[in-house]
């Protein structure tokens, strides 16, 4: 399989190009280009094409619209010293991706396909991507059921589409977010969806979101289904505690056990705190643990990770059995080092010493 290419004859002017990306935020624009490959029981995958950017048409019998079975991806390429580009970890996305369409009944992309139609992407729209430390191309790789008809079972036909966006930093880190502890709603049970990245397990978010914005919260955070008392994760993104200070401190973060979902950016920073000395762990850490290790001094700072974010920190949690504060409410030594270090691995600054940035061009 290939990626055929029959880019934008008219791509955006570098003028209006450059007051695009400097304006920054997060989805706001997108590239000239965009990447579609077609999938059938019958034949199987199609090649990819590059092609201009624009919209699509479905039919409104679409399975997608009615069933939900879609996923997706969010990845990022980074300007490097010497002027190239590189991607963080893309085998690690298009694993993740093939997890994520087994479980939502969708075909599996191969590996090499999936980082082929990216590194085309980014090649073609190289000079969308911005040069400042912090920010990125975000990377948007999705998939969704096309099989037009009414009947529930999974869609005998696919469409694999792939767009970027230029992003700054979609928290700053100079400021520490605060976050509303669901005890109401949940994210995922055992034997659901919350390990594969699909749109469903969003969309049953925001109504928590909506009340977390309510609270004056800038995210929420899920407890586990059962019991609702294990820290899982918050809103679309891994958490991470710090316990204790200086070079003595273990960095934890909640466990993987099937309803978590399996962050890149948090399996890199497991990584990177190693790298800076600290001890890390997986571990099952309740809301009291949190609270009482907040009131405590015991746990110093918080922050959360992801592909969008990298790395906020969390200065402050509210529930309905009141609010605490981490530390001093701001941003952590051990949470800028562990962003810091990460982000120039990811622009080339720092040594890739695991091999992660994989270059394009």
């Amino acid at each position: 399989m290939k990626v055929q290419l029959t880019p934008n004859p008219q791509p955006l002017a570098a003028d209006l190009r450059a007051a695009k990306i400097a304006e920054g935020g997060f989805g706001k624009y997108y590239t000239d280009n965009m990447v579609v490959a077609e999938w059938s029981e019958v034949d199987g995958w199609t090649d990819a094409t590059l092609k201009p950017y624009g919209p699509i048409t479905l039919d409104p019998a679409t399975a997608v619209f009615h069933y939900g079975q879609e996923i997706f991806e969010g990845m990022k390429a980074y300007a490097q010293p010497d002027g190239g580009i590189s991607l963080f970890r893309p085998e690690a996305n298009a694993l993740r991706f093939a997890k994520s369409a087994k479980r939502l009944a969708l075909p599996e992309m191969p590996i090499d396909f999936f980082i082929d139609t990216v590194k085309e992407l980014v090649k073609q729209d190289r000079a969308w991507v911005p040069g400042n430390i912090g920010e990125s191309l975000y990377i948007r790789p999705f998939m969704i059921a096309t099989e037009v008809g009414l009947g529930v079972r999974p869609s005998n036909k696919a469409m694999y589409l792939l767009i970027a966006t230029p992003a700054s930093a979609y928290f700053t880190s100079s400021k520490a977010v605060t976050v509303w502890i669901s005890t109401e709603y949940v994210r995922a049970a055992l034997g659901g969806t919350g390990e594969a990245k699909c749109g469903g397990n969003y969309a049953a978010s925001l109504m928590a979101q909506k009340q977390a914005a309510a609270e004056g919260c800038d995210q929420v955070v899920w407890l586990d289904a059962k019991e609702r008392r294990y820290v899982e994760e918050m809103g679309g993104m891994n958490l991470y505690f710090v316990k204790g200070t200086g070079a003595d401190a273990t960095i934890l973060t909640p466990k993987l056990t099937g309803t978590l979902l399996p962050g890149i950016t948090r399996d890199s920073i497991l990584k990177v705190g190693e790298d800076l000395g600290y001890k890390v762990e997986e571990t099952m850490l309740t809301i009291d643990d949190w609270r009482d290790g907040v009131a405590s001094g015991e746990i110093s700072e918080i922050f959360a990770c992801g592909t969008a974010a990298v790395v906020s920190a969390v200065g402050a949690a509210k529930s309905a059995h009141g609010m605490w504060q981490t530390g001093n409410g701001e941003p952590g030594p051990i949470t800028a080092a562990i962003r810091k270090r990460l982000l120039d691995i990811q622009h080339g600054v720092a040594e890739d010493t695991h091999g992660w940035n994989v270059r394009v061009c």
